[in-house]
């Protein structure tokens, strides 16, 4: 079980896509007390802003494959096909999704004043969880710069 422990450690993709999604996310909390001049720790660990944190890891992964194991490898590939469908994924499906839910939970705020029904706080749907395209051109670009410079 040790040496399980010590390849995980070991190895420089997977770290490096960790590193990558890391530094994104504390880039989503200056960036987000830039913008909006409040700290909110859920940035930390939350979905969608700025920069796209699924995008930095996947093409950090990608690029240090291509380092490691050869532009022409099988697993680069591999890496660089599973980036594209999850940067496309954030971009369309999430970013729907998030879209969907702001109508919902305001379709709910609405009929809450209207009619006095009683919703909780925890019923309300998560509306950050996709990301713009520009959203996602910064993870891209994070994960590029940390897949060449970190490791």
């Amino acid at each position: 079980m040790g040496s399980l422990w010590q390849s995980l450690i070991n190895n420089r993709i997977l770290l490096t896509g960790g590193a990558a999604w890391a530094l994104s996310q504390v880039l989503k909390i200056l960036i987000h007390m830039a913008v909006h001049r409040e700290f909110v720790l859920e940035r930390l660990f939350g979905d969608g802003g700025m920069p796209s944190s699924h995008s930095a890891t996947v093409s950090s992964v990608a690029v240090k494959t291509g380092l490691l194991c050869g532009w022409d490898s099988p697993v680069f590939a591999l890496a660089a096909i599973l980036a594209i469908i999850v940067m496309h994924d954030a971009m369309g499906v999430r970013l729907e999704t998030g879209k969907q839910a702001k109508a919902i939970n305001e379709i709910i705020e609405h009929l809450i004043s209207e009619e006095d029904m009683s919703f909780g706080p925890d019923q309300a749907l998560k509306e950050f969880v996709g990301h713009t395209p520009l959203q996602v051109a910064g993870g891209c670009l994070l994960g590029i710069i940390v897949g060449l410079f970190v490791m």
